[in-house]
């Protein structure tokens, strides 16, 4: 990934150009360079690390097992939030784009005419909230679901070429008065030798393995995100004309879709990047916390109703989602570009610039580099944030936390983990 002078300063954690030599001989391996003792609004060295603000993005704290949320991390202080999306919507959104497509194109879509509409499914992470949502959306929605105590099953099944497996069921739809049956042929978690999930090129291996054992029966692919959605599509399915589906509308994924690529979900990153600093500014501004997001700032700066939703008890805004084909694609052809409602200048003489440390959990990450980082940099000369970007390895929560070496230093912190369950790693730090 190509960056700018200025992103790689800010990415590495680095304030000055003076850094730059010692910055790329550490690998930026360090989380700051500032000397200074204090942050520039001097508020770091008399408020206590534990009681500065802090939102967490992306990853809701939770149990990966259950699902559970960490009451305990949402409520680490009265200035922590959580930012993300509304999964199940979105979820269940990507399961009714995927049904349109199959009722609209059933005519040509299935591939060898047994009657089948065989997909496989690319599953990004066991234990996250948002893989397991959007498994649970998509089989529920197309009615390969199978619950569980009560909740729809997201395991990943392996193989289920003849229908046999526990974990899914084959569905029937009937479309111009014909049935036909719906098979999940095959899922699996896309989780390297390494550790890291979500990963893109163990999904473009994947398919070629798939392919193989299931030739023309593999009517349509699925994907939890576009990242892994777009390398099966490369690899794989662009070539045999199989629809590929995805979820967070990256810019190349849209660019493909009229090359074939047969639809993705917008999680309103713009959202969701504006409200994880916004929510920072204004708990350093002691401001109204709804300030800029449902009700106007003094620049103008607010959130249509319609784009997020907020639940209190679980302290988390949630952002909406739209489904993105080919009906609309051109109008999500940018998925850097701010929200226009919160695309004013604030007065630096009303809210100073005060000092963020914030980690993003995966630097090769597609979704969170290419389009959430470009997003939260354009936001943070808007809302007077000096931000240091973290990148870390997508697989140990150690390559993180250990860069927060001096949480002093910082007024406010946006965490990212690698694990959901982990958040104590981080607030143990900020509790020292």
């Amino acid at each position: 990934m190509e960056i700018s002078r200025r992103s790689f300063l800010k990415f590495c954690g680095m304030g000055t150009v003076g850094a730059v030599s010692a910055g790329l001989l550490a690998g930026c391996g360090s989380s700051t360079t500032s000397t200074s003792s204090g942050s520039s609004s001097g508020t770091s060295g008399t408020v206590a690390n534990k009681d500065k603000p802090l939102v967490w993005y992306n990853r809701q704290p939770s149990n990966s097992s259950t699902g559970d949320l960490d009451t305990n991390a949402l409520h680490f202080n009265d200035d922590t939030y959580y930012v993300g999306f509304d999964a199940t919507q979105g979820a269940e959104a990507q399961g009714q784009m995927i049904k349109d497509y199959i009722e609209k194109n059933i005519a040509t879509l299935d591939r060898n005419g047994d009657g089948t509409i065989g997909y496989v499914l690319a599953i990004g992470d066991v234990g996250h909230n948002d893989s397991i949502a959007r498994t649970r959306g998509v089989r529920k929605i197309l009615g390969t679901a199978v619950e569980q105590d009560g909740k729809v099953i997201s395991d990943p099944i392996g193989t289920n070429t003849d229908g046999s497996s526990s974990s899914v069921q084959d569905a029937t739809l009937e479309i111009n008065g014909k049935n036909y049956t719906i098979r999940e042929l095959a899922s699996q978690e896309m989780k390297n030798s390494a550790g890291a999930t979500w990963d893109a090129a163990t999904a473009g291996n994947a398919i070629g393995t798939w392919a193989s054992s299931f030739g023309d029966q593999i009517d349509l692919i699925i994907s939890n995100n576009d990242g892994m959605g777009m390398s099966i599509f490369n690899a794989w399915s662009k070539d045999n004309k199989v629809p590929t589906f995805g979820y967070d509308a990256n810019n190349d994924a849209v660019a493909a879709i009229p090359e074939g690529y047969a639809g993705t979900i917008s999680q309103h990153a713009d959202v969701q990047a504006y409200l994880t600093l916004r929510l920072l500014r204004n708990a350093l501004d002691s401001a109204d916390i709804s300030l800029g997001i449902s009700t106007a700032d003094d620049a103008g700066n607010v959130l249509e109703d319609d784009t997020y939703t907020y639940n209190e008890d679980e302290r988390s805004y949630y952002a909406t989602n739209v489904p993105v084909t080919s009906d609309n694609y051109q109008d999500f052809s940018d998925s850097t570009k701010i929200y226009e409602g919160a695309s004013k200048q604030l007065d630096s003489s009303k809210s100073p610039t005060k000092k963020v440390w914030l980690d993003i959990y995966n630097a090769a990450d597609n979704f969170l580099s290419s389009t959430y980082q470009p997003l939260l940099q354009k936001y943070d000369d808007l809302l007077n944030l000096d931000v240091d970007y973290i990148g870390g390895d997508g697989q140990t929560e150690s390559n993180i936390t250990n860069r927060l070496g001096n949480p002093s230093e910082y007024d406010a912190y946006a965490i990212n983990m690698v694990k959901t369950d982990n958040a104590s790693s981080y607030t143990s730090l900020l509790s020292q």
